[in-house]
C-alpha cells in the first residue's frame, strides 16, 4: 500500500517516520516545502500538491493543525478534491468539530473518495514509537482498508461510530486532561504558600489518587520552569489546547449544553496565552498558575 501524510508537522513527520521504520511505502506534501526535507532525506518521497499525493497514494493520511489549514489542504488550488479521488482512502487524524469531519467526508465522497477520521490521543512520543490511541468513525468497510495502516501507528485503535463520533471522543479524552495541568498549577499553589518543599508536594501529588499518567514524566519539567528555568519546547502546544477546549465548548453550546470546568479552564489557557505562555508545551499550564502567585 502506498501511504501519503498530508502536513509535516511534528505530530504527521513523527507518523511517517514510524511507517517508514515497518517498512512502508510514504510519500508526504506540506506547504512549506523546507518542512519535508528531514523526512525525504530518510527516503520519503514528494509531491508537489495535495491533488497529486491522493492520485500517487492509496490512503492519505491528513495530519493538520486547524480548521483553515484543513480547507487549504482539502479545497485550496490543486486540493485533495480538486481530483478525482477514485480509489482513495482518506483518513483524517486532525482534531476537529464533529460537523467539520462530516462536511469534509461528504466532499470527499462526493469527489469519489472514501473517508475515514482517526484523531489520536498522544503526542510525538508516542507517534514515532506506535502506541497513539486512535478513535476511528466512518464506515466498516472503511475502517477494516485502514487497520493496518492504523495498527502500526497506535497501541489501540476502535471504531467508535460514523464519522463524527471519532471527532467527538477526542475532545472527550483531551477534555479531562487539558483541565487537569491547570488544577494541578492551582494545587502546587497551595503546597508553595504553605511553603512544602517543592519537589516533595510534587512527589506527593504525582503518588496521589487524584494524578492522571502522564504526571509522573511531565511534573519534573514542570517543577524546573517554577523554578525558573527555560520553558521547554512543545510537543503539544498551550495554545493548542486551548483551541480543543474551544471547540468542546462549540460543540456543547451547539447541542445545548454546558460545560462549565472546561469553560473556566479554557479561561485560565487563554490568560495564560495572552502572558505569551501559549508556545510552550501544555502541561506547563501549571507552572503559569504557579507563576501567577509570585512563585520562584
Amino acid at each position: 500500500m502506498k501511504i501519503g501524510i498530508c502536513g509535516t508537522g511534528k505530530m504527521g513527520s513523527a507518523m511517517a517516520e514510524r511507517l517508514m521504520e515497518e517498512g512502508q511505502s510514504v510519500t508526504v506534501w506540506n506547504r512549506t516545502e523546507a518542512r519535508a526535507e528531514p523526512l525525504r532525506a530518510l527516503g520519503a518521497g514528494w509531491s508537489v500538491s495535495p491533488a497529486a499525493l491522493a492520485s500517487e497514494c492509496d490512503l492519505v493520511i491528513v495530519m493538520l493543525i486547524d480548521d483553515a489549514a484543513l480547507e487549504v489542504a482539502y479545497g485550496g488550488e490543486a486540493g485533495l478534491l480538486s481530483g478525482d479521488l477514485s480509489g482513495t482512502l482518506v483518513v483524517d487524524m486532525s482534531t476537529v468539530r464533529p460537523d467539520t469531519a462530516v462536511g469534509f467526508a461528504g466532499r470527499v465522497r462526493a469527489a469519489g473518495g472514501a473517508f475515514l477520521e482517526c484523531p489520536v490521543g498522544g503526542t510525538v512520543a508516542p507517534a514515532r514509537t506506535g502506541k497513539l490511541l486512535g478513535m476511528a468513525g466512518g464506515e466498516a468497510a472503511d475502517f477494516e482498508r485502514a487497520r493496518e495502516v492504523l495498527d502500526r501507528l497506535c497501541r489501540r485503535v476502535e471504531h467508535v461510530g460514523g464519522v463524527g463520533a471519532g471527532a467527538a471522543m477526542k475532545l472527550a479524552i483531551n477534555l479531562p486532561l487539558i483541565v487537569y495541568w491547570e488544577a494541578l498549577g492551582e494545587a502546587m499553589s497551595l503546597c508553595e504558600e504553605a511553603g512544602i518543599d517543592r519537589a516533595l508536594a510534587g512527589d506527593i501529588l504525582c503518588d496521589s489518587s487524584g494524578a492522571i499518567t502522564p504526571a509522573k514524566a511531565r511534573v519534573p519539567a514542570i517543577l524546573e520552569v517554577i523554578g525558573g528555568a527555560e520553558r521547554p519546547a512543545p510537543n503539544f502546544a498551550l495554545a493548542a489546547s486551548a483551541k480543543d477546549l474551544r471547540l468542546a465548548g462549540e460543540v456543547a453550546a451547539a447541542a445545548g449544553f454546558d460545560l462549565p470546568v472546561a469553560q473556566a479552564a479554557h479561561a485560565c489557557l487563554e490568560a495564560a496565552i495572552a502572558a505569551g505562555w501559549g508556545d510552550t508545551d501544555f502541561p506547563m499550564q501549571a507552572a503559569w498558575r504557579v507563576s501567577r502567585r509570585g512563585g520562584s
